[in-house]
């Protein structure tokens, strides 16, 4: 590499002057930079120096320069929150004193609800039934038409007051018996037994079945005679194929043999009534809830299904 410094050189394809700068015989032209480049720069620069003005922008010992604005992220934040409140409080006294029918036959209220309970949902249910309430392995899927208590809006509103298994005097109580780890079948049983359940779905289990009896005497009390559950009891329907924990004959087996007590904390106490009806009506619109006898919703349409869905 050479480097020449006649600035004066001109080169002769382009006729363009040189810098000086050679490589292996290429030569560096002196071209200036673009008019519009220039202008852009010079534009940002003054644009910069009118953001340091008005904006915090330079750090001090004190946190930064305040700025002629006088704008913060917290002030900011607290503007944005008055206009949510200011919003909210057009419906939050008309929802306070509605009860849920009303609020289900009124579209203004409804919508309200369901925009509350969906912030609601995502804060406080959503790490167990997912974000949409699909839920998971041992938690409900809320978006079906199968419910353990109950889909209708006063059934939702019941569990999410008291839980179920929790530590709330009104909680709602079921036990699975654990019936081979209690002693109560032995573990031929609780084969022949779980391998009945598991047919029941595809209606492969009949009377016939060596495990009818078994199922008769120890699970039909609570499952009911065909298997269909009972939601007095928070039995599950054994005939369809809605699964909480999974329909393979492992796990049935594991499920008999050790029972299930899964607990659904309360809410009581821990969310005000209002966000609780709010994800109320929110759970009851993802797509499982039922139409209760109380309630009309012939104005919503598909909007709030039918209990047959």
């Amino acid at each position: 590499m050479t480097d020449h410094h006649n600035h004066q050189e001109i080169d002769e394809i382009s006729g363009v002057e040189t810098t000086g700068h050679e490589w292996d015989g290429l030569k560096e032209l002196n071209n200036p930079a673009p008019r519009w480049w220039l202008w852009v720069f010079y534009v940002c620069v003054i644009w910069s120096v009118g953001y340091w003005i008005i904006y915090p922008a330079w750090p001090t010992f004190g946190g930064a320069t305040k700025g002629t604005a006088g704008w913060t992220q917290f002030t900011k934040l607290e503007r944005e929150q008055a206009e949510i409140a200011a919003r909210q409080t057009q419906y939050l006294g008309r929802f306070h004193e509605a009860s849920l029918e009303d609020i289900m036959n009124d579209p203004e209220l409804y919508s309200f609800a369901t925009a509350g309970g969906a912030s609601a949902f995502k804060d406080n249910c959503a790490t167990c039934h997912g974000t949409g309430g699909a839920g998971g392995k041992g938690y409900p899927n809320l978006n079906d038409d199968e419910w353990l208590w109950g889909g209708r809006i006063e059934d939702i509103y019941q569990t999410l007051l008291y839980g179920i298994r929790a530590p709330h005097d009104d909680t709602r109580i079921s036990q699975m018996p654990a019936f081979g780890r209690d002693g109560l079948l032995t573990r031929a049983q609780v084969m022949t037994v779980a391998d009945y359940v598991s047919g029941l779905a595809s209606a492969s289990s009949g009377n016939d079945h060596p495990g009818y009896t078994i199922f008769q005497e120890k699970c039909a009390s609570c499952h009911g005679p065909e298997g269909k559950g009972n939601r007095d009891f928070g039995a599950p329907n054994l005939t369809d194929a809605i699964w909480l924990y999974g329909e393979s004959k492992d796990v049935i087996f594991r499920t008999v043999y050790d029972g299930r007590a899964g607990v659904m904390p309360y809410w009581k106490g821990r969310l005000d009534d209002d966000t609780l009806r709010q994800l109320t009506i929110y759970v009851h619109s993802l797509g499982g809830g039922e139409a209760g006898e109380s309630v009309n919703d012939s104005d919503f349409g598909p909007t709030i299904p039918d209990a047959g869905q």
